[in-house]
């Protein structure tokens, strides 16, 4: 096995994506020592049942004290307030970095609060289910899936490159992209989609002519594939809809104009005008499998037969 690249890698938060860095990082000993801390102490207990880390610490300045990797996994909204809190423990020549679905409201947060000599590299692994919590993680997650990475202005390169080879060895293709334009690619292929699923998702809860029975009988139609997306964690998609608003706003009303059009097609009978969104659409579906970010199978692609009991 290679060398560790960092000898200390603090993880604060370890939720579904502190969890499965945590399992990545023994898997391809990537550190020396995992340095865990959550706000929960019920979590940080079964981080440690679990064993994930070496420490655990209900201070997530504890947690920092000495690394040279520190990865925050919080949602959104609670960037600066971690950022403040472990700022005083930072070490000189650190990294600091997120996977934060929003960078430049993350960027915002915690860019004041980030001492001199401490390299702020935020990121975002583009990598995800509808699970949540330390039982949630496993290692394959990152595999062939893409890490994008918004250095700001001036960052050490050398610091970049090591954040970049950590997370290829996680098993991410790296990109570098500026905040804004990350947050308007997002908006459409993540943020977007998830709204959507809860807005549908609750339509169908609020449907007095349909029982609930029915819903979750008939299900396989359609409806299920969308109830993945509104499975996932509440408080974290909360947060990225009020730190991506401008960007998930516009995606909005670029739906909603889309919307109305195919509401015109459907209402007068406009087949060529279906038919040929549809055929465009489906076109989508297939450069995503050749693409290699998909599987063509059903539920999304989301049973891997090696890990069954992960779908």
């Amino acid at each position: 096995m290679a060398e560790p690249l960092f000898a200390r890698v603090a993880l604060i938060g370890i939720g579904l994506i502190g969890s499965s860095l945590a399992h990545v990082i023994r898997r391809e000993g990537l550190a020396g020592t995992v340095s865990i801390s959550s706000r929960s102490a019920a979590t940080l207990a079964r981080a440690e049942e679990l064993g994930l880390g070496n420490e655990y610490h209900a201070d997530p300045k504890d947690a920092v004290a000495g690394a040279d990797l520190v990865i925050v996994s919080v949602p959104v909204g609670s960037s600066g307030e971690v950022a403040r809190a472990i700022a005083p423990a930072l070490k000189p020549g650190a990294i600091l970095t997120d996977v934060g679905s929003t960078k430049a409201s993350v960027i915002a947060q915690m860019m004041p609060e980030v001492p001199d000599g401490v390299h702020f590299i935020p990121g975002h692994p583009i990598a995800g289910t509808e699970r949540s919590g330390p039982d949630a993680g496993f290692a394959e997650l990152f595999e062939n899936r893409w890490c994008i990475l918004t250095p700001p202005p001036g960052a050490d390169p050398e610091a970049v490159a090591r954040l970049s080879e950590f997370w290829r060895r996680c098993g991410s293709n790296i990109d570098t992209m500026d905040p804004e334009h990350h947050d308007m690619v997002l908006a459409i292929v993540s943020h977007l989609p998830h709204i959507i699923a809860y807005n549908i998702v609750g339509t169908a809860d609020d449907l007095e002519s349909v029982t609930k029975s029915e819903v979750i009988k008939y299900s396989a139609s359609g409806f299920r594939d969308f109830t993945r997306l509104a499975a996932s964690d509440p408080t974290m998609w909360r947060d990225v809809c009020l730190h991506n608003r401008d960007a998930i706003l516009e995606m909005l009303a670029r739906f909603s104009e889309d919307l109305a059009s195919l509401q015109r097609a459907v209402r007068w009978g406009d087949g060529d005008k279906l038919f040929d969104l549809f055929t465009r659409t489906r076109a989508i579906r297939r450069s995503i499998i050749e693409a290699g970010q998909e599987i063509d199978a059903p539920d999304f692609g989301r049973q891997v037969a090696a890990h069954p009991e992960k779908v």
